[in-house]
């Protein structure tokens, strides 16, 4: 039996009145919607109500929120099969925290054996290096260590990362067209301990990602997350792309 209009949960309504307005080309990538007061008035619910629509479509891909700006249809973004690079910034920025970051290391080097193998280079060949501390409202939240391919990474060594993430500025060099992702578990080193401002005990989630551009690998990094205050996950259907927030 087809569900009674009336009975339709409010926070639905909303969903299926952006959406429509996004389908029927009305709201085009880009373009800002209505804010939270507008919907609020012009469908006549809650904040509260308004405030679910737009979390979960933001969480899906559909909406990009700017805290302090508005929300927007999101455009098209340089993905892979199954995962959405989301810049850890704006994943910060769409739950309503803000975001700061430490240049910790930021140089050229010759890459070692392992690491040259890891990026498809000759051993002891140039790479770009950054080291990153992220924070979510002051407190240390990813610690982000980056070995880039100098063949794709432009003026990646000129950059201000206190401004720009490195993702930010990778994705708008070149589309990556495929993803590797390792996540473990560990007790970090002292040196990641002292960083990330957790104690002897304290795991870490320690992700680990290879980029490519065509048959180029592009990127060899590290990221580590303090485990009491953070976590790793993408939804998504097979088949289809999801999301996964990385810096």
């Amino acid at each position: 039996m087809a569900e009674q209009p009336h009975r339709i949960p409010l926070y639905r309504r909303v969903r299926e009145d952006i959406m429509g307005r996004i389908v029927s080309g009305e709201l085009q990538p880009g373009m800002r919607i209505d804010s939270e007061n507008e919907l609020v008035q012009r469908l006549g619910v809650s904040r509260m109500t308004v405030n679910r629509a737009l979390r979960e479509l933001t969480s899906e891909g559909v909406l990009r929120r700017l805290q302090g700006v508005g929300t927007f249809v999101a455009g098209s973004k340089p993905q892979s099969a199954l995962f959405e690079i989301i810049p850890i910034n704006e994943e910060i920025e769409q739950r309503g925290g803000r975001h700061s970051c430490e240049v910790l290391l930021l140089q050229e080097e010759r890459a070692r054996p392992r690491l040259a193998a890891d990026l498809g280079i000759e051993a002891y060949g140039a790479v770009y290096h950054a080291l990153l501390l992220h924070k979510e409202n002051g407190r240390p939240i990813q610690l982000a260590d980056r070995y880039i391919n100098p063949q794709l990474g432009g003026d990646f060594l000129s950059q201000d990362f206190r401004h720009i993430t490195p993702s930010a500025y990778l994705l708008s060099l070149f589309p990556v067209t495929e993803i590797e992702h390792v996540i473990e578990a560990v007790v970090p080193e002292p040196w990641v301990r002292e960083h990330l401002a957790i104690n002897e005990v304290e795991p870490c989630l320690v992700l680990h990602r290879r980029t490519w551009v065509g048959e180029i690998i592009a990127t060899s990094s590290t990221f580590y997350y303090p485990g009491s205050r953070h976590s790793i996950g993408g939804r998504f259907k097979p088949g289809a792309s999801g999301s996964l927030a990385i810096a």
